[in-house]
C-alpha cells in the first residue's frame, strides 16, 4: 500500500515467473567485475534514506508496510529472492528441486550463515518460521500463502523438506518470506505474543546484511553493516533510515544533501530538479513502478455496497486529469491490478470512461435523485456525504483526493478529505476499517496472484481485503489462478479475473506511477533493472575520497 506489502525491494516489473516441474535451482552467478572507468569498491561511509512514514514493526513477516519491509530486508533473508531480472535465485538456500508433480520442494541450506547474535542458523529455524507463520495466535496477513503447505522438515541441519498437499504457483516464490530465529522468537510465538517481543521494536536479530543498531521512534531507525555476512560484508558501512512524513521537506532536504537516496514527486521530477547543481549532486531515475494508485471504499457501507454508486463514481473521475495535473504523465492509467503489459493483463480491457451524465443516471437509478438546498444528492432524508481518508506527507494523494471531491461535488456527492500521520492511518483506520472511503496505493510482486487482497477470506483485521470485498467469482478465479504450477494454464484464469474486478470496480483503479528515485551522485553500483534499484543494494558503494561521514 503505499505501503505494502508489498515487497519493496522484490521489483517493478510484474513479469510473473513460472515454476518449472522438476527442475534445479540455483544460488546464482558472482558479481559483474566494476566497468571501465568505475572507481574501485570500497567500504565505510553512511547512507540516509529518507522514508515518509515510521514502520509498524521490524519483523516484517507480520507487517504490511513499505517502510517496514525496507528495513526488513536489510535485517533478514528468505530461502530465496529475485536478481536484477526477477530470475528466483537462493539467498539461505544454495540450491533447490521441485518435484515434477510440484508437490515436494527442497531446499539445501548454507553451511556457514550465523544470526546476527553468533548463533548458527540451521534448518530448524525454517520450519520454526514455518510454524510460527501458520500458528493461529500470529497475526500474519501472509498466511493464505502457507495453506496449502501439509508439512515442513528438517531432514538435517542444512536440508529443509516441503511438502504440499496441491501444487501451489507460488510455492517457491514464497519462501523468500524472512526466515526468524527460533531460539529467540519461539516462546513469544507460543504465548501468542509475537508483536510484543523486542524482536518487533527494540532488538531484532536476523542473518541480513546489516545489523540493527538503534531507532527513535518518528526520526530515525539506524543499521551497521554485518561485518561477518555469510554472502560478503556490505560495502556502506551504516544505513540511516530518516523519517521525514511531508514530500516537501524531503525535497528540501536532498537540495540540501541531507538525504542520499529518496523517490521524487513528478512535479519535483519534471520541474524542480532540471538545474545543473541538482544534477551534480544527484542522479534520478525513471522505470515503471510496480504500485497503483486507488480510491477504495468500506463496502461493508450499504452505499458503497451498491454497484451502480461504485461505477458512477468510475464515470465521474478523470483519470486523463490525474495522470496529467498530479503526475505529469509520468504513468499509465490503471484498469484494474495487473501491471500493464504483462501476461496476467488481460488486454481487452478498457478504461472506464469519463462520463459524467451516465454518472447521474446510476446515481439516479440507486436511489440517488433528489438535490437540497446545498446542492447534495438526497435519499431517505440523508444527503451523500462521506469522508475521504488519505496518508499525511504524500501531496499526490493529496491533490487526487481534492480533484475527486471536485469531481464528486460536481455530481452531488459530498467529500470531506482527511490527512492522517502514516503509522496511525494504517493502525487505527485502514487496518481496523474505520474509514468511508481512503486514497492509497498497492504495491505489486512478480506473480499476479491477489489472493491476500481480493478473497473473501481475508478481511480479518490483520489480513489485507482491507475494502472488505466479497464475490464468489473472484473467491473461484483466485483459488484456481494458484492451484498450478504451469504459466499456460493460468492465463485464461486471470484474464477472466481482471475483466471481472475492472466491470465491479470493488475500487476505482486510477493508474500506474512511475518510480522517480534520486540516489546521491557519490553512491556507485546503482544498476536499475526489471526488479527496480535496490535488488543489489549490497554492492552499492562509495569511493573513498568521496565518503562524507565517519561513522562505521
Amino acid at each position: 500500500m503505499g505501503r505494502l506489502a508489498v515487497l519493496r525491494r522484490l521489483g517493478v516489473l510484474a513479469a510473473a515467473l513460472a515454476l518449472a516441474a522438476g527442475c534445479d535451482g540455483e544460488a546464482g552467478s558472482a558479481p559483474a567485475a566494476p566497468r571501465v572507468g568505475e572507481p574501485v569498491p570500497a567500504y565505510g561511509d553512511t547512507l540516509i534514506e529518507a522514508s515518509l512514514g515510521n514502520v509498524s514493526g521490524l519483523i516484517p513477516n507480520i507487517t504490511n508496510d513499505a517502510p517496514s519491509h525496507a528495513v526488513g530486508d536489510l535485517l533478514y533473508n528468505g530461502l530465496v529472492k529475485v536478481d536484477r531480472d526477477l530470475k528466483l535465485v537462493g539467498e539461505l538456500a544454495r540450491s533447490w528441486e521441485f518435484s515434477r508433480d510440484c508437490l515436494t520442494l527442497t531446499f539445501r541450506l548454507h553451511d556457514d550463515v550465523r544470526w546476527h547474535d553468533g548463533r548458527a542458523f540451521t534448518a530448524d529455524d525454517v520450519v520454526f518460521t514455518w510454524a510460527a507463520m501458520v500458528n493461529p495466535k500470529t497475526p500474519n496477513p501472509y498466511k493464505s500463502d502457507l495453506q496449502d503447505v501439509e508439512r515442513v522438515e528438517a531432514l538435517d541441519p542444512h536440508t529443509v523438506r516441503v511438502t504440499y498437499g496441491k501444487p501451489y504457483a507460488k510455492a517457491l516464490l514464497s519462501w523468500g518470506m524472512k526466515i526468524l530465529p527460533r531460539h529467540l522468537l519461539e516462546e513469544y510465538v507460543e504465548a501468542g505474543k509475537l508483536r510484543e517481543a523486542p524482536q518487533n521494536w527494540s532488538a531484532p536479530v536476523g542473518t541480513g546484511p546489516y545489523r540493527f543498531q538503534e531507532m527513535k521512534s518518528g526520526e530515525k531507525i539506524v543499521l551497521v553493516a554485518n561485518q561477518e555476512y555469510f554472502a560478503g560484508r556490505p560495502h556502506i558501512s551504516r544505513v540511516v533510515y530518516r523519517i521525514i512524513p511531508s514530500q516537501a521537506t524531503i525535497f528540501l532536504e536532498l537540495k540540501a544533501k541531507g538525504v542520499d537516496v529518496a523517490g521524487l514527486t513528478a512535479l519535483q521530477y519534471t520541474r524542480q530538479t532540471e538545474y545543473p547543481a541538482f544534477e551534480r549532486a544527484y542522479n534520478k531515475f525513471r522505470y515503471p513502478g510496480s504500485g497503483y494508485t486507488y480510491l477504495g471504499f468500506n463496502l461493508q457501507d450499504p452505499r458503497f455496497a451498491d454497484h451502480r454508486v461504485r461505477m458512477a463514481f468510475a464515470h465521474a473521475i478523470n483519470k486523463q486529469e490525474i495522470l496529467q495535473g498530479v503526475v505529469f504523465g509520468l504513468g499509465r492509467e490503471a484498469t484494474g491490478p495487473f501491471r500493464p503489459g504483462t501476461w496476467a493483463e488481460n488486454p481487452d480491457v478498457r478504461p472506464v470512461p469519463h462520463d459524467l451524465p451516465r454518472a447521474q443516471a446510476l446515481l439516479a437509478a440507486a436511489g440517488w435523485k433528489q438535490r437540497n438546498a446545498d446542492g447534495l444528492l438526497v435519499k431517505d432524508g440523508r444527503p451523500f456525504t462521506f469522508e475521504l481518508l488519505t496518508n499525511q506527507g504524500n501531496d499526490e494523494r493529496k491533490k487526487i483526493a481534492e480533484i475527486i471531491q471536485a469531481s464528486l461535488r460536481e455530481l452531488g456527492v459530498g467529500v470531506e478529505i482527511r490527512v492522517l500521520e502514516w503509522a496511525s492511518f494504517l493502525k487505527e483506520h485502514v487496518n481496523k476499517r474505520r474509514f468511508d472511503a481512503i486514497v492509497l496505493g498497492w504495491g505489486t510482486g512478480i506473480d499476479p496472484d491477489q489472493y491476500l487482497i481480493w478473497h473473501s477470506s481475508q478481511m480479518g483485521p490483520d489480513q489485507l481485503n482491507v475494502i472488505s470485498y466479497r464475490n464468489r467469482e473472484v473467491d473461484a478465479l483466485l483459488e484456481k489462478g494458484r492451484a498450478t504450477c504451469e504459466q499456460s494454464e493460468r492465463v485464461a484464469t486471470y484474464h477472466r479475473l481482471h475483466a471481472l474486478l475492472a466491470a465491479d470496480q470493488p475500487v476505482i483503479f486510477l493508474y500506474w506511477r512511475d518510480a522517480l528515485p534520486a540516489v546521491s551522485g557519490r553512491v556507485h553500483g546503482v544498476d536499475p533493472g526489471p526488479a527496480g534499484l535496490s535488488w543489489n543494494f549490497t554492492e552499492w558503494f562509495v569511493p573513498k575520497h568521496l565518503h562524507r561521514y565517519t561513522a562505521g
